[in-house]
């Protein structure tokens, strides 16, 4: 009667374990699939479904998932698609926003459900301060550290007048504040410009009358192609030297082509970087897409590393959320930019480099690391997170 007591007890103990590792990994995955921002979007969700695809559909040994949705670029249609992804899908994990505008609006609701909040783009910057959260992990940038580096070449570099030409929004306020962080000559002009604008005529009639020594340019996606493509016709391209950040990427380099060939920016990571992780996941992604990975594609596909690391090191477990915190803030899995680890706000602690446009053998163009601008480079934002 003992031994079939203990035995029974075995099984309900085996049953109950069985019962607390998930059988499905539920993701929901938010990201711009239409509009300007569309190619960024692409790249990011193929970066990571890649991750997904090449652990045979699992991540942390959990079948895994994915439900791709698009926000189209407007806050109160992304609202609706997370609350979707908590009320309806029952997500372990929101994975995406791309912008600071859509993380701005979809933060509160899927943090405060007790959901897990992966950002693979949008560092901003009030999130990796005041605002930081237990639920929230980038794999990106705080939104000043990208600009504060080229702001260092800047200044390195003896460039003196400077004039911004941003995007009017948190993002394009926080690139240009963080800019102004190394640089200490003066700021000429601060432009902003709508989110979607595609005719620059009047900003480039500006910077010209300004005669800076250099601009500093955020503009992603199509803004950012329609811009360099004006820039280079206005001909300033040979007077007034083109600093961009998130600008001249893979997502926008197949249709500036040769007009970029040369132009300089910031990022923490480029097709180039030297390392075995990096190599393999630029070699799959060009075999399984047909394109170049960009870093929005890069971001997105650590992102799928981290959440396997972390779901592995659960035992699969994801209802334990403090054991599920733990190991996504420890970071146990080697990344495409190298070395990967959390600061206290949960933002990356990492390299940052000066990059440069070139045409590859194989015709196509793309950013190569040319030196290191920042090593194991901390936004300054943690010092206000309370966490």
């Amino acid at each position: 009667m003992k031994a079939r007591s203990t035995a029974l007890a075995v099984v309900m103990l085996l049953a109950t374990s069985a019962m607390a590792q998930a059988e499905t990994l539920k993701i929901g995955f938010l990201t711009t699939l239409s509009g300007p921002l569309a190619v960024l979007g692409k790249h990011s969700r193929d970066g990571f479904l890649l991750a997904v695809k090449q652990r045979g559909g699992k991540l942390g040994g959990v079948d895994a998932e994915v439900v791709v949705e698009d926000d189209a670029l407007k806050p109160d249609v992304a609202l609706m698609r997370t609350r979707q992804f908590i009320e309806r899908d029952k997500v372990d994990f929101a994975v995406g926003m791309l912008t600071s505008n859509v993380l701005q609006a979809t933060f509160q609701p899927v943090t405060e459900s007790g959901t897990f909040l992966i950002g693979v783009n949008a560092g901003t910057s009030m999130f990796a301060g005041e605002k930081c959260n237990p639920f929230f992990f980038s794999t990106s940038w705080e939104n000043n550290q990208v600009p504060e580096a080229i702001g260092k070449y800047a200044q390195d570099g003896g460039y003196r007048r400077i004039v911004t030409l941003v995007p009017n929004y948190q993002g394009g306020r926080d690139a240009t504040a963080g800019f102004k962080h190394h640089f200490k000559g003066e700021v000429l002009d601060e432009i902003y410009v709508k989110q979607n604008q595609l005719d620059f005529a009047a900003e480039l009639t500006r910077i010209r009358e300004l005669k800076p020594d250099a601009v500093l340019v955020f503009m992603p996606g199509g803004t950012g192609v329609s811009l360099v493509r004006q820039y280079a016709q206005s001909g300033l391209a040979g007077s007034v030297p083109f600093l961009s950040v998130w600008t001249l990427d893979e997502t926008t380099l197949p249709a500036i082509g040769e007009a970029a060939v040369g132009l300089y920016g910031s990022s923490h990571w480029a097709p180039d970087l030297d390392n075995a992780v990096n190599a393999a996941f630029v070699k799959a992604f060009e075999a399984e897409y047909g394109y170049v990975p960009s870093n929005f594609a890069a971001q997105a596909y650590d992102a799928g590393l981290l959440i396997d690391s972390a779901v592995a090191a659960t035992g699969g477990k994801v209802s334990d959320k403090d054991a599920l915190r733990k190991a996504l803030r420890a970071a146990d899995f080697a990344a495409t930019r190298g070395r990967f680890r959390y600061n206290t706000n949960q933002f990356p602690v990492q390299d940052f480099h000066l990059v440069q446009v070139l045409r590859r053998a194989d015709g196509n163009y793309v950013t190569s690391a040319k030196r290191k601008i920042f090593a194991d480079y901390a936004d300054r934002q943690a010092s206000k997170c309370p966490m």
